[in-house]
């Protein structure tokens, strides 16, 4: 059967899946194990066995639980909120005040959780709250927040660069690497655009008060420094090639245990949640990625990426036309399905695809999470923006995503900068090495 009409058929299935209601993962399983099927019959049928053993025991994605214990314990412990506390007053002399500690505070976070909607929540259930207090408008508050949860999968750690790299078998190490210039350009990008609405439109923000204008740096560095000692710690070793991405998960959540004991206000009941919560968010991951597997193994043995990528070159398609509709695609997909399924349901197709046009695959990586990032800010499915409005429940949705456009906008014309040039994320891997 010409893989055209395979595709066909998996596509019409998956859709039909979702429409009756069923989840991502698995309708993934089912199209896979159909498709199997329909290929060889029940020949192949073992290898499922195979495929599941094999994921689960995959010593790359063994790091998403324990970045997730990692950032769980930070959150359940306090931490978090000492952590907001403290770089807020970094932050006091910056047009947009507390605003920018939004940004400030996602981006590194980010190096803690991992997750977009994890980042926003955290910190946005202390912002919001506080800004509220101060006179901030919400506008801006819920912007802020919703946004810099992006930053939460490009900064490193990043779950879904760890399931990236281990569907390609690029470096987990490189595409970390890769993801923190990006990363901290973005929230450079957010953070000026704040600054214009701030300077532009004063009734955004209050005055601002002695703390908020830097006089208690002492406590700030105080509060900061140990969530800044423990990114330090984590990435850090990484880099420096002295732990692997797992070992180096393991130490950070051993490091984040140390700190909530430190601080004495990690309860058992406080603890037991925290575990709870990683067992809940590491078992939803993995079922998802064990289905995707399955429909990947189903998309290779039908030749379906190979056939894609070499009809693509045939059609003599310039990377730059790909980029777009590739870009228009992501975007629309984003408004359905959240970021981790997007990745494992199109990586399979995209990758051989991409790479035979010719770019990267560390880049790769790194631009589809950015687009990935888009679809957490777009409804009706931005994962972001019901994270937000779980905080503020008195705003709506539609009022959530209104604040997030400029920062969406902003995303698609990043996306576009990293494609000129490439090397913002290829640099540092390279030179590291």
């Amino acid at each position: 059967m010409p893989w055209t009409e395979v595709l066909a058929i998996y596509g019409v299935l998956l859709l039909c899946t979702l429409a009756m209601g069923s989840s991502i993962g698995a309708a993934m399983g089912l199209v896979g194990i159909v498709g199997v099927t329909l290929a060889s019959g029940t020949l192949l049928w073992p290898t499922f066995g195979d495929i599941v053993f094999n994921t689960t025991t995959n010593f790359s994605l063994v790091a998403i639980p324990l970045f997730v214990l990692m950032g769980e314990l930070i959150l359940q412990s306090g931490i978090a909120g000492r952590f907001y506390s403290g770089i807020a007053g970094l932050f006091g002399r910056v047009p947009g005040g507390l605003a920018q500690t939004n940004i400030a505070g996602c981006a590194i976070f980010s190096a803690v959780a991992g997750s977009s909607v994890a980042t926003a929540m955290t910190v946005g259930t202390v912002a919001v709250k506080e800004m509220r207090a101060r006179g901030y408008s919400d506008e801006l508050t819920l912007g802020t927040l919703a946004a810099g949860g992006c930053l939460g999968i490009l900064i490193p750690p990043s779950i879904p660069l760890i399931v990236y790299g281990s569907m390609t078998q690029e470096s987990v190490i490189d595409l970390f690497m890769a993801g923190v210039i990006p990363g901290i350009l973005l929230a450079v990008l957010f953070s000026l655009y704040v600054a214009a609405r701030a300077l532009l439109d004063p009734s955004l923000t209050p005055r601002r008060s002695a703390e908020e204008k830097g006089l208690a740096f002492g406590r700030a560095a105080r509060d900061a420094l140990p969530i800044l000692c423990l990114v330090a710690a984590v990435i850090g070793g990484m880099y420096a090639g002295v732990v692997t991405p797992t070992e180096a998960s393991a130490f950070g959540s051993l490091l984040a245990l140390v700190l909530a004991l430190a601080y004495r206000q990690l309860t058992m009941a406080k603890l037991w949640l925290a575990l709870r919560s990683t067992v809940l968010i590491s078992a939803v991951i993995m079922f998802i990625t064990i289905n995707a597997q399955i429909l990947n193994f189903a998309i290779v043995s039908s030749g379906i990426g190979r056939g894609l990528a070499e009809w693509l070159i045939a059609l003599d398609v310039s990377p730059f036309l790909f980029f777009c509709v590739l870009l228009a695609i992501y975007g629309v997909i984003g408004m359905f399905i959240d970021g981790l399924s997007i990745m494992l349901l199109t990586v399979p197709l995209m990758y051989p695809s991409l790479t035979a046009l010719g770019f990267d695959g560390v880049w790769v990586g790194v631009i589809l999470v950015i687009f990935i990032e888009l679809g957490a800010l777009t409804p009706p499915m931005g994962l972001n923006l019901f994270a937000i409005n779980s905080i503020a429940p008195d705003r709506s949705m539609g009022e959530i995503a209104r604040s997030s456009a400029p920062y969406a906008v902003i995303i698609v014309l990043f996306s576009f900068l990293l494609y000129g040039f490439p090397e913002i994320a290829l640099w540092l891997p390279a030179a590291l090495k």
